[in-house]
């Protein structure tokens, strides 16, 4: 069985009743129109919405997805351009550039048009998704917070690209949902809502939707290529295999099909090979392995250097100004730090407990995926890491995504005598790291046996916090069983990859849902659970609630669970696509009542996202 996520196996289903489709933030109708293997065809969308109308599509086979993206109406009948009017042409924004030439002729019917439907602010993009130096309502805009929490507009520096605007997943989902209660046996709604859920990593509802898809039509080409970025996404190599070779089989001719079927096949045989040379034998530390005293910093080398081999306050300020300009540490220096790191990490308890004074202050982080200006934003607004002013927690999510993993993970680690105690992530793993881009990012920097030492620091992260015996906090969330206990996390062996069931893969991979219960993941690993859920588990260990990360939340935060479930994400505007907020947490001693502080991404380099992921992630395929 191929294993997921961070080295689990995702085959088990979990309990209770599958969730209705949940509200991701984030485009409409890329999905709507999504089918470039159809050639001369025209796709109805009719389905009843305060009457009948026909939304039709037309796609030639000679025209370029390219195309096709820059300038979608010319192959939309009337009816559907009106519906997607509001994403053409937004309200003070720039929509869709008109090709020129006519378009082509589509069906269409009379109609009256919908109403009820919300403008998205944003326009219609490909699905590459918006990267790059576009037009954006917030150009430069640096994140000013409130409190929700304090901020100012820092001058856009004219190196930096300013984040594009968001888009709009949630709706996405929402419409092709109601017109699947319309018409459930149209394959095509089904593939497109897939669509939608990999841009919001609900792997899970992606890999359902996709398998019904073919259910209903085994000749719909697109099921496969979702079915197959599903389970890539969810490190079922072998499965998405067999779907990109059905689709060669299909189309011979598809020189992407082949580049997809290829890449895959090369990450199953690489598996394989791993698996070939794995030895029972206790794994030697890459720290055996090192002598970095003779390593040697070259003449040229203008950087920071720790001084006697200790991180000073004064270098960590250089290390973020040197990586703020696009530099790189020296790998010496950069051994030196993940050696301490690991030192300190390991004689850490897998559960920290902390002790507060009533007048003591400390912030909580959720995930930074690797936004490493948006991370040194944070110290602007809320000040560096130190004795008095502690960052409790990031939960996770350092590494992956973003292109400056090292720069985030090596800065807030090593800030003088603040100890490096924030519980891990689903991401911190072999496999996302691999797929996500953090090994590639680390290999091209530096080295493999960097990358290597990297993993043994990921596998000593604590994977919870408990602060004052009154709260929680971790990066997923709560259990698939009753009964779990303080003292039983206390006891999970962390120092390995995550399994891929119980506690520890519980920690770091489930959701909160509305409902009571218990129920399959979105993401298809691990479970979601209820305020029923929480609520037993906070009387069991007498705590008030808990704070976890794991999902991007368009506020940047959300209470949820009657207030004793709390989410914080720290990465703004995601991606550079998702539009959201990042915030984050300050608890004071008297009374650890949360006080959220917001803010909106700042300016970055014109990097792509996930430049160094796998290359089927950066084909867009999932």
């Amino acid at each position: 069985m191929e294993t997921g996520p961070g080295s689990r196996q995702t085959e088990r289903q979990g309990e209770g009743r599958r969730l209705p489709p949940p509200a991701p933030p984030g485009p409409l109708p890329t999905g709507a129109l999504d089918d470039p293997d159809a050639g001369d065809t025209i796709i109805n969308l009719s389905f009843e919405l305060r009457g009948p109308r026909l939304l039709a599509f037309l796609h030639p086979a000679h025209v370029s997805e390219a195309d096709l993206q820059r300038d979608p109406r010319r192959f939309c009948s009337p009816d559907l351009q009106r519906l997607l009017g509001p994403i053409f042409d937004p309200p003070g924004g720039k929509g869709v550039e008109p090709l020129p030439g006519p378009p082509p002729k589509a069906s269409t019917a009379p109609s009256r048009p919908i109403k009820g439907t919300s403008p998205v602010r944003d326009p219609l993009m490909g699905e590459g998704g918006g990267v790059g130096c576009s037009e954006s309502r917030e150009r430069g805009g640096s994140g000013a917070g409130r409190v929700v929490g304090p901020g100012a507009r820092s001058p856009p520096d004219p190196r930096l690209c300013p984040p594009p605007p968001g888009k709009d997943y949630e709706n996405a989902v929402k419409f092709y949902s109601q017109a699947i209660e319309l018409n459930p046996d149209n394959a095509i709604y089904y593939g497109n809502r897939s669509l939608a859920y990999l841009r919001t990593e609900c792997y899970g509802y992606a890999l359902a939707d996709a398998t019904r898809a073919l259910e209903l039509d085994k000749k719909y080409v697109k099921g496969y290529y979702r079915r197959a970025a599903s389970n890539m996404a969810l490190g079922k190599f072998k499965a998405a295999l067999r779907d990109y070779e059905t689709v060669v089989k299909v189309k011979p001719n598809d020189k992407d099909a082949k580049l997809k079927y290829q890449e895959c096949n090369k990450i199953v045989k690489q598996k394989a090979f791993e698996r070939a040379i794995a030895s029972d034998e206790h794994k030697r530390s890459v720290v055996d392995s090192l002598d970095i005293e003779s390593m040697t910093i070259e003449d040229e080398y203008s950087g920071p250097k720790l001084e006697d081999g200790k991180v000073t306050l004064a270098f960590m300020k250089e290390l973020m100004q040197w990586y703020k300009d696009q530099k790189k540490l020296h790998r010496k220096c950069a051994y030196q730090i993940l050696v301490q790191v690991k030192e300190v990490l390991s004689k850490l308890p897998t559960l920290v407990e902390t002790m507060l004074k009533e007048t003591e202050k400390v912030t909580v982080c959720g995930d930074t995926h690797g936004q490493f200006y948006d991370l040194l934003h944070i110290f602007e607004l809320n000040g560096l890491p130190s004795e008095t002013n502690p960052y409790v927690s990031f939960p996770g999510g350092a590494g992956p995504r973003a292109c400056w993993s090292p720069a985030v993970l090596l800065c807030p680690a090593q800030v003088p005598r603040v100890p490096p105690s924030s519980p891990t992530g689903n991401h911190e793993t072999d496999n996302m790291n691999q797929i996500y881009g953090f090994e590639g990012e680390v290999k091209a920097k530096y080295t493999a046996q960097m990358f290597a030492l990297f993993s043994e620091v990921f596998e000593w992260l604590a994977l919870a916090q408990c602060i004052h015996g009154k709260l929680q906090i971790m990066h997923g969330g709560l259990f698939s069983e009753d009964g779990v206990t303080l003292d039983d996390i206390r006891k999970i062996e962390r120092n390995r990859q995550p399994p891929d069931s119980g506690p520890m893969c519980d920690l770091l991979w489930s959701d909160p849902q509305p409902q009571n219960g218990r129920s399959v993941s979105k993401r298809g690993v691990s479970c979601q659970f209820g305020p029923d859920v929480t609520q037993r588990f906070l009387e069991r260990n007498r705590l008030d609630y808990v704070i976890r990360s794991h999902e991007v939340k368009p506020e940047g935060y959300e209470v949820a669970h009657d207030g004793k479930c709390i989410t914080v994400f720290s990465a703004p505007n995601y991606c550079d696509q998702m539009g959201n907020k990042g915030s984050y947490i300050h608890l004071r001693g008297a009374d650890l009542r949360p006080e959220f502080h917001q803010f909106t991404a700042v300016p970055h380099p014109n990097v792509k996202p996930m430049m160094y992921a796998n290359t089927l992630l950066q084909l867009g395929m999932m």
